[in-house]
């Protein structure tokens, strides 16, 4: 959405909080991110290599931002997710480093312009009368799924990219958050990025 195209309509925010933010519209934390790179590694599917993994980065004075582990299509093997922010150290050293490990089958490093990221967001909001439907069509309009609903509160799930996880929480602070959980970023190469 280009900056003179017109908003998608939003229910309010609780007065006094601001004008709600839709998908496509700057998030307050835009000038805030770090610069991050997402490092994603194949790895045989066995106790302890994550450990090393993760070591691998704490030895080296990395914050690790998230990590997110699953298996691949292929039980043998799991896919680690990693982002760390590149203007804390040289990543080629740690890279170079991971290839050395036993049980790393593949490395990439992926930066945020050649990757397709997501994330998953569970959030529980407080709500009462009049704020449960405000809620319910922020979730539709950032593709969210109200997943539970309560007698004060609703979770939705919301799987999008980062910045737009950022940007629903944000919106919904104002009504109060009483939970919230978020797995990570995930990410793979831009098609014609591969290595």
């Amino acid at each position: 959405m280009s900056a003179g195209s017109p908003r998608l309509a939003a229910a309010e925010p609780p007065t006094g909080s601001g004008p709600a933010l839709v998908p496509g519209s700057p998030s307050p934390r835009a000038g805030k991110r770090l610069r991050h790179h997402v490092v994603t590694l194949v790895v045989e599917n066995k106790a302890g290599v994550l450990v090393r993994v993760a070591g691998l980065f704490a030895r080296r004075g990395f914050n690790i931002f998230s990590l997110a582990v699953a298996p691949t299509h292929d039980p043998r093997l799991s896919r680690i997710s990693i982002v760390v922010d590149v203007d804390s150290a040289p990543l080629e050293q740690v890279v170079d480093q991971l290839d050395k490990l036993v049980n790393v089958v593949q490395i990439d490093e992926l930066h945020p312009l050649d990757a397709r990221e997501a994330e998953l967001l569970l959030v529980t909001v407080a709500v009462d009368g009049v704020s449960r439907s405000q809620v319910i069509q922020l979730a539709e309009i950032y593709g969210g799924k109200i997943v539970d609903v309560g007698p004060g509160a609703v979770t939705v799930r919301l799987a999008s990219a980062p910045e737009a996880l950022d940007d629903f929480e944000e919106v919904v602070r104002p009504y109060g958050i009483l939970q919230l959980q978020r797995t990570g970023r995930i990410a793979l190469p831009k098609l014609g990025y591969e290595s």
